[in-house]
């Protein structure tokens, strides 16, 4: 692991416990605790950790930056797990399954309060900036949720209405989070353009790649195969799929009506498999992983960072799917 990222995750796994809450009311406070203390990567605190490093050679100063995008980030968590009837978070109970999805809703609701106060820890100007990027990503993350809903129930996608809709609901959040990083490290407004291309196309390239690894990967990554066509979500292989299918679409559409689940899987699966969507899949991460790459040389700052951003690169894509 890389020793940078290894110190900011320790560090974040510090701060995430000693963020101060009240013990009442009990089940309010308690389910945020647990989701909180449920680990991860935590990439989305230590992009904002990585964006301070950057400009100002140092991280300390946007730890509770960091704790803000990470509570915000698990917040969405619960919200979405609701929504999605999910009984299971990183191999335990969801919060609403734990607890119920009342208590799970208005926890999650403190969440975003609390994220904002852990924002406002920090100078009246600092906290104008980063406040503005942070609303501005809020509210495109809930966006980019509805959408992805909103797509379920709709027969044709575009390729272009699908990339705004994961861009909105992955990829900003990430450049967010970085973005108020850096201008805590005293960045420059042309800086912030380059981090915000890298962090998107890293969100765009990670997205497409956890697609195909929802159809295609199994419990060795953690999923169970074909999640997303079980719940009759369209993804990038989905809205590729129907470009290529052309006027022999109805075949994916008639797929995604069949009723037992083991075989709506397959047969979709086996249609993929007939596009080649693999190698196309591969193609279209390789090309988001190399704009990411790219923007990494056209930054200026800390060169420990940037190798650690090109890490995290390598680390969430990978060369290969």
């Amino acid at each position: 692991m890389n020793r940078l990222y290894s110190d900011m995750l320790s560090r974040v796994e510090m701060e995430i416990e000693r963020i101060e809450m009240p013990n009442s009311p009990s089940n309010l406070y308690n389910p945020i605790r647990y989701i909180m203390g449920l680990g991860g990567k935590r990439v989305r605190p230590i992009l904002t950790l990585i964006g301070s490093q950057l400009y100002s050679g140092k991280y300390d100063e946007a730890l509770n930056h960091a704790m803000a995008v990470e509570m915000f980030h698990n917040f969405t968590l619960v919200h979405d797990d609701v929504m999605d009837s999910a009984d299971v978070r990183r191999k335990l109970p969801t919060v609403h399954k734990k607890w119920t999805s009342n208590i799970a809703l208005l926890s999650g609701d403190g969440m975003l309060v609390l994220a904002y106060q852990l924002l406002q820890k920090s100078s009246p100007e600092t906290f104008s900036r980063t406040a503005e990027i942070f609303s501005n990503t809020a509210l495109e993350v809930c966006e980019g949720q509805q959408l992805d809903m909103d797509f379920a129930d709709i027969d044709y996608v575009s390729m272009k209405e699908y990339l705004g809709m994961i861009r909105q609901k992955t990829a900003v959040l990430l450049s967010c989070s970085l973005q108020i990083g850096a201008i805590v490290g005293g960045a420059a407004d042309l800086e912030l353009v380059i981090l915000s291309e890298f962090a998107e196309s890293l969100g765009l390239a990670f997205q497409v790649k956890d697609d195909y690894l929802d159809a295609f990967g199994g419990a060795e990554f953690g999923k169970v195969q074909g999640g997303d066509i079980r719940e009759g979500k369209r993804t990038w292989l989905t809205v590729k799929s129907m470009e290529l299918l052309g006027s022999d679409a109805d075949r994916l559409r008639e797929a995604y009506q069949i009723q037992n689940l083991d075989k709506r899987v397959q047969a979709i699966l086996t249609i993929y498999q007939e596009l080649d969507i693999q190698s196309l899949a591969q193609k279209e991460v390789e090309k988001y992983s190399e704009i990411a790459v790219s923007s990494i040389a056209k930054l200026n700052g800390d060169e420990r960072a940037k190798e650690t951003l090109s890490w995290l690169v390598d680390q969430l894509i990978g060369r290969t799917i």
